[in-house]
């Protein structure tokens, strides 16, 4: 009887053309239709231009509730302010991580630059937590930690990684590594089977398997197995790596908002209408 090893690829989603906000050219990843097998990972979009007019005008503003937006720059600039008071920027090498919990009103502006590339997750809060008063956790460049091992770095935005402890998040612990792997080199880490986790190749293309996985490729991982890839000869490699355990829960989901049932979805559009979204 021959013996055939499980593959640690259980889904593979290339990126594709999108439009948001006001007229801003991005590529999307995870959306409604993979939220189950990417649970607690609701939405990823990566943003990758040089061209300003493909995001001049940015993300007027919006509703957000029952979820966390995390936003991660390589390159660029964005700026952002909400109904709360809140205003901020976030550049090159920053992260963001909003709790948008109970609802907030909020823009995003991509500031003109050379070349804009990054990345906004959205990461879904437990039924128990989705009217959390909103909040913002900035993470700074400086703040995060690098761990070098030849011609890999593996810069731990949350969680850990070999000791390196990375921003504490507040309501559903991830972790974020963002790795460089330089061209032909191997990179391996140990799975949680208890979470779900997947790879994102931002710029570059990997060997997994034998198999060439392109870049702007979300990969949902086997975490029953370890992860072992390598960059392409001649191509150094960025990808994101993002692990967390899933909710298991109900998903009712309305452009920015994302509840448990239809009828806190309903009730939350009605809040926006009438003006009494935000609750703090």
């Amino acid at each position: 009887m021959g013996f055939f090893k499980k593959s640690i690829i259980k889904k593979m989603v290339l990126g594709r053309l999108a439009i948001d906000g006001t007229e801003v050219r991005l590529t999307r990843l995870l959306s409604a239709n993979t939220v189950y097998d990417f649970d607690p990972f609701l939405m990823l979009d990566t943003f990758d231009s040089t061209d300003p007019d493909d995001y001049k005008y940015g993300f007027p503003l919006h509703p957000h509730r029952g979820i966390e937006c995390i936003t991660y720059l390589i390159d660029g600039s964005i700026e952002h302010s909400d109904t709360l008071g809140n205003c901020g920027r976030i550049c090159a090498g920053d992260a963001q991580w909003l709790t948008t919990g109970s609802g907030v009103m909020h823009e995003e502006i991509l500031r003109h630059s050379e070349k804009m590339l990054g990345f906004q997750l959205w990461l879904n809060l437990p039924e128990s937590e989705k009217m959390v008063n909103p909040h913002y956790l900035s993470i700074k460049r400086e703040q995060i930690p690098v761990v070098s091992q030849g011609l890999v770095d593996v810069r731990v935005v949350s969680g850990e990684y070999c000791g390196a402890r990375g921003a504490k998040t507040y309501h559903v612990p991830a972790t974020l590594l963002d790795i460089t792997i330089g061209a032909g080199e191997y990179f391996r880490l140990e799975l949680n089977p208890a979470s779900t986790a997947f790879i994102f190749l931002i710029k570059g293309a990997a060997i997994l398997e034998n198999r060439s996985i392109p870049e702007k490729t979300a990969v949902l991982l086997d975490t029953t197995q370890d992860l072992s890839l390598c960059a392409k000869t001649g191509d150094d490699l960025r990808l994101f790596y993002y692990s967390a355990k899933p909710l298991r829960e109900p998903i009712a989901w309305g452009g920015p908002i994302i509840m448990n049932t239809q009828k806190q979805l309903y009730e939350a559009i009605r809040d926006v209408d009438q003006g009494t979204f935000v609750r703090v």
